[in-house]
């Protein structure tokens, strides 16, 4: 539905039904991914009265694509897999027994469950695990788990981390006469525009916005064209 459907179904359910509705601006999907490559070398100990924790691990946490160098768009999705998340063993001589290895890999998700920046989830990262240590008595699946997420948070820290929002592809359609009126409410909203043209008194603009910039759109467009002008947006990439 568009957003002039939903304000007319909440004013029916105010009026007809004496419904009061809160409503608000949806949520965007926000997600955290890093750029750089950074290195951790973390050890997990906690010793009580009885059994206690232990877990050495070492690696590094890097992006699964490397930034685009032109336009700086970050690809988070690796090509081959499909996958937004990767995780690599490379442990050799059995300094992190194999046993805990799924472990690792389950602490590394959870960690990728909710970044620092924002509080969204990370994509696009990749953890390499080299090498680590482990206690006969202490060592357990849960030691390494807990190693892996607080190795994850400390090197998340210096791998720059950025927040990625969606990207749309909007297409707007109106009278020739209202060209610079709707190319100038794609500016107000950190719109860039990709194309424009004008063909028997009616002009198409095709622009790429953030969703979160989006919002009240229609209204907007509505108000500007005298309700003569229309869009269409799909979502295309996350920046």
């Amino acid at each position: 539905m568009g957003e002039l459907h939903l304000e007319i179904y909440v004013e029916r359910m105010r009026r007809e039904y004496n419904v009061d509705c809160t409503t608000g601006k949806p949520r965007v999907a926000f997600r955290e991914t890093v750029l750089q490559r950074s290195p951790f070398n973390y050890t997990h100990k906690k010793q009580t009265g009885g059994a206690g924790q232990f877990a050495k691990i070492m690696g590094y946490i890097e992006p699964l694509n490397p930034p685009d160098e032109e336009t700086g768009k970050v690809n988070t999705v690796d090509e081959e897999t499909g996958k937004d998340l990767e995780f690599s063993n490379q442990v050799m001589g059995g300094s992190v027994p194999s046993n805990y290895i799924p472990a690792v890999e389950k602490g590394f998700l959870e960690a990728c469950e909710k970044g620092s920046l924002s509080g969204n989830p990370v994509t696009g990262c990749r953890l390499v695990l080299e090498d680590g240590g482990y206690h006969i008595v202490d060592s357990s699946e849960l030691a390494f788990r807990i190693a892996t997420i607080g190795a994850f948070r400390e090197a998340y820290r210096l791998a720059r981390p950025t927040i990625l929002e969606p990207i749309m592809t909007v297409e707007v359609v109106a009278p020739g006469e209202f060209q610079s009126a709707v190319i100038g409410g794609i500016n107000t909203r950190r719109g860039t525009i990709i194309d424009s043209e004008v063909r028997d008194d009616e002009c198409t603009i095709v622009a790429e916005v953030a969703l979160n910039d989006m919002f009240g759109y229609s209204n907007q467009l509505r108000g500007s064209t005298q309700g003569k002008g229309e869009f269409s947006m799909e979502y295309k990439v996350r920046r």
